[in-house]
C-alpha cells in the first residue's frame, strides 16, 4: 500500500527531523574567583546524634545485655528461664527461681539486682539481647558481671545460634566473700549469627546475686572496653563532620521533666548511671517499643570522646526547664531553676575546666585530662513561647557573665515558618541571640523550593543553625517514608542554598541520624543496621559528599537554582582549591560550560559525582552502595571547562588553583 507524500508533509518531517537532532542548550555555569565572598564556618555540615530508632542500647553503643542492670520498669525485661519445651523430649529443666531484690544492692543509682536460687545444679536462664545478638565467628566479646555469691563458685555462659547449636562459651569462677565483686572472661564465637542467645547455668546449688551482666565486644572503635560500635562509627567519620550535637532532640526534654535527660547521671563509672525510660518508648501507636530505655553507657563523656574522635566540635544540647511541649509541656517554676543552670554552668567545668576543679577532675579521672574545647551549648530543644523565653534569659545572663567564650542556640520551634516561627525569631534578633536552631521535615518540593530562603535574611543578626532537617517522601512521621534518591537530590540541591549562605548559616545537619532495621520509630533516617551490618542510605551520602567538600569561604556563582539546575562555589584555602556543585534534577543530561574567572588551569580537577536515573531508587542491605558516590578526573585545560551533568545527579569539582 502506497501513501501519497506532499511537499508540505516532506517540509515538516524535515523540520522535525532538524528539531529532534539539535543539541540540549547548553548551561551556562559562571564562577567568579576574583572576588570570594562572606567566611563559611569550619564545622559547617555536622551530625546530629538522638537515641531514637535504638540508636544508642542496640546500635551505637554495642552492649548485646538488654537490661543488663534490671533497672527497666518491668525488671526481668530480656530475662527468661528456660523452659521445658525449649529442651529435647524427655528432659526437665532444672529447679530454681529468678528474683528481683533491692536489699543491700550494688549501689544507690543502680537498686536492683537479680538473684538466681538453684535448687538442682544446671539451673538456666537466658538474656534475648535486642532483638537477637549478633556475633562474628573469631571475635572476641567480654563476658562480665557484678557477683556476689553464696555458695556457688562460678557462672557459666553459652552462645547458640537459633536452633539451639552452642556457638560459644565461658565462665566466670572463683566467686568468694559476701560482697560485690566484678569478674570477666571473654568468649568466642565459632559461628557468625544475628540472633544469637547468651544463657547463664549456675551449676552448684544455692544463691548467686549478680548486677551489671554485660556481654560486650573487644573489637570497638579504638578498641575501647566501653567503646563504640566500630562500623557505625566508621560512617560517620568517614563523613567528615564539622560537629557533633548531642544526646538529642526530644529526649533532652522527656515526656515529664522526671524523665529528661540530665548529664550528671551518664558520667562516671557506667555501674553508677541511673537507667531511665526513653521518651520514644511508645511514642508512636504503630511502632511501641516497651523495651527501649537509655542505660547510658553512652553518655556525656563518651558523646564528647566521640566528637573528638571525628575531629568534630562537640555541641550539647541541655534541658531549659521544660519537658517537651507535644507531650506534657510540664515546665519548672522560674524559682526552681537553679539546679538547670548550674548543670549548665557544670557542663561547661566538666568540658572545659582543669584537673584541679570538680568536673574537670572526673574528666581526668575518666582518662581524659585535657580539656575537650567546648565552644558552644544549646538552651531547650524545640521549645518555643513565652514560657521558654523567660527561662532562656535566665540561662543566658548566668552563662555569658561566667562564660561569654561560650555560644548559645537557641530554638525558632518545631516548624519553618508562620507561628510560633516568627514571634521566636523577632524575639531572638532582639536579645541578640547567637544561633537559631531551625527546624524543617518537609516534602521534597519543599526542599527545592526553599534553596534561596537564606538569601534575603539579616546578615547582620543571629546565625543559623539548620539543626535537624530531612525530605519526607510521604509525610512527616510516616512509617511509609523512604531514604531514596528524590529525597536525597531535593536535600542537595536545598544544601547549595545553606553553602552559598554561609555567612548566615554556619551549621546544618540532617535527622535522624541512625535506625535499627528491626526497631525504628522514625523514617526517614541517614544510616541504617541491624545486628551485623549497616549502610549509609542515598541521603547520608549527600551529607557525606557536602561535608567532604566544604570550604572556607564562599564564592559568586551563577546560575543559582533555574531549569532544574542548582549551584553552588566555594573556595578551600586550606588545600588551595576552587569547590564547585551542580546539581542536574532533569531526567535529561545537561551540557554546561563552566566559566573560571579569577583562576588559572592546572591539571586535573578531581571529580565526584552521585547520580541516578531513578528517583526511587535506594540503598539496601543488599545493595548498600546502589547510589553512592563515584570519583573520576577532569582535564582542565582552559578557564571555560565543557562538562555533562548526568541526569539526576549531584556532581563535585575540585579545581586546583596556582
Amino acid at each position: 500500500m502506497f501513501t501519497r507524500i506532499t511537499a508540505a508533509a516532506l517540509l515538516l518531517a524535515a523540520s522535525t527531523a532538524l528539531f529532534a537532532a539539535e543539541p540540549p542548550k547548553t548551561a551556562v555555569i559562571a564562577v567568579d574567583a576574583t572576588h570570594p565572598g562572606a567566611s563559611i564556618s569550619p564545622s559547617m555540615f555536622g551530625i546530629f546524634f538522638e537515641d531514637i530508632n535504638f540508636g544508642a542500647d542496640g546500635g551505637l553503643y554495642p552492649e548485646l545485655v538488654k537490661n543488663r542492670s534490671f533497672e527497666f520498669s518491668e525488671a526481668l525485661t530480656g530475662w527468661h528461664e528456660v523452659l521445658k519445651y525449649e529442651l529435647p523430649k524427655g528432659i526437665d529443666p532444672p529447679k530454681g527461681e529468678l528474683d528481683i531484690r533491692t536489699d543491700s544492692p550494688l549501689n544507690a543509682t543502680n537498686p536492683h539486682y537479680l538473684r538466681a536460687h538453684a535448687t538442682a545444679p544446671g539451673y538456666a536462664f537466658y538474656n534475648v539481647g535486642y532483638r537477637g545478638m549478633g556475633v562474628t565467628s573469631g571475635a572476641g566479646y567480654r563476658f562480665s558481671a557484678y557477683i556476689r555469691s553464696n555458695g556457688p563458685k562460678s557462672l557459666r555462659a553459652t552462645l547458640t545460634d537459633p536452633s539451639g547449636k552452642v556457638i560459644g562459651t565461658g565462665k566466670l569462677e572463683g566467686f568468694m566473700g559476701n560482697g560485690w565483686t566484678r569478674y570477666e572472661t571473654v568468649i568466642t564465637p565459632t559461628a557468625t549469627v544475628d540472633n544469637a542467645r547468651l544463657t547463664l547455668y549456675v551449676d552448684d546449688i544455692g544463691d548467686i546475686d549478680m548486677d551489671m551482666v554485660s556481654l560486650f565486644p573487644v573489637d570497638t572503635w579504638k578498641n575501647r572496653p566501653n567503646g563504640l560500635r566500630r562500623d557505625l562509627v566508621q560512617l560517620l567519620y568517614d563523613m567528615h563532620p564539622g560537629f557533633v550535637r548531642f544526646p538529642g532532640g526530644c529526649i533532652v526534654e522527656g515526656r515529664q521533666l522526671i524523665t529528661r535527660y540530665r548529664w550528671k547521671t551518664t558520667v562516671g563509672d557506667i555501674s553508677e548511671r541511673k537507667t531511665i525510660i526513653n521518651r520514644w518508648n511508645d511514642e508512636f501507636d504503630f511502632r511501641p517499643a516497651p523495651d527501649y530505655f537509655q542505660s547510658f553507657g553512652l553518655g556525656f563523656y563518651e558523646y564528647f570522646q566521640l566528637a573528638e574522635d571525628l575531629g568534630a566540635k562537640p555541641l550539647p544540647i541541655l534541658n531549659c526547664g521544660m519537658a517537651c511541649q507535644f507531650n506534657s509541656s510540664e515546665t519548672a517554676a522560674l524559682g526552681q531553676l537553679d539546679e538547670y543552670v548550674q548543670d549548665a554552668l557544670d557542663l561547661i567545668d566538666f568540658a572545659n575546666g582543669p584537673v584541679t576543679s570538680p568536673w574537670g577532675k572526673l574528666r581526668a579521672q575518666m582518662g581524659h585530662p585535657e580539656p575537650f574545647h567546648l565552644e558552644m551549648l544549646g538552651v531547650g530543644n524545640e521549645q518555643w513561647g513565652p514560657r521558654y523565653v523567660e527561662r532562656y534569659k535566665i540561662f543566658a545572663a548566668a552563662l555569658k557573665s561566667k562564660h561569654p567564650e561560650i555560644k548559645l542556640v537557641v530554638a525558632a520551634g518545631p516548624a519553618p515558618s508562620g507561628e510560633p516561627f516568627e514571634s521566636m525569631w523577632k524575639t531572638w534578633r532582639e536579645q541578640h541571640a547567637d544561633f537559631v536552631d531551625e527546624h524543617y521535615y518537609m516534602s521534597p518540593d519543599w526542599f527545592l523550593t526553599n534553596t534561596h530562603r537564606y538569601d534575603h535574611y539579616d546578615r547582620n543578626g543571629p546565625k543559623v543553625f539548620a539543626g535537624e532537617y530531612a525530605a519526607q517522601s510521604s509525610g512527616q512521621t510516616s512509617p511509609e517514608n523512604h531514604n531514596n534518591w528524590q529525597t536525597a537530590i531535593a536535600e542537595a540541591a536545598f544544601m547549595t542554598g545553606l553553602e552559598r549562605n554561609g555567612d548566615v548559616v554556619r551549621m546544618a545537619s540532617y535527622a535522624p541520624l541512625l535506625a535499627n532495621k528491626n526497631a525504628w520509630q522514625w523514617k526517614p533516617d541517614a544510616i541504617w543496621f541491624d545486628n551485623l551490618h549497616s549502610y549509609g542510605t542515598t541521603d547520608y551520602y549527600v551529607q557525606k559528599v557536602f561535608a567532604n567538600n566544604a570550604g572556607t569561604r564562599v564564592i559568586p556563582i551563577t546560575p543559582l537554582a533555574t531549569d532544574g539546575l542548582f549551584t553552588s562555589a566555594v573556595l578551600d584555602e586550606r588545600t588551595h582549591e576552587l569547590i564547585v556543585k551542580a546539581i542536574n534534577n532533569t531526567a535529561s543530561e545537561m551540557p554546561a560550560e563552566i566559566q573560571l574567572k579569577g583562576i588559572k588551569p592546572s591539571g586535573e580537577a578531581n571529580v565526584t559525582t552521585l547520580a541516578s536515573t531513578d528517583l526511587k531508587a535506594e540503598n539496601t542491605f543488599d545493595a548498600p552502595t546502589n547510589v553512592a558516590p563515584q570519583p573520576s578526573t577532569l582535564a582542565v585545560t582552559s578557564p571555560t571547562v565543557a562538562v555533562k551533568l548526568q541526569p539526576y545527579s549531584l556532581t563535585v569539582y575540585r579545581f586546583p588553583m596556582q
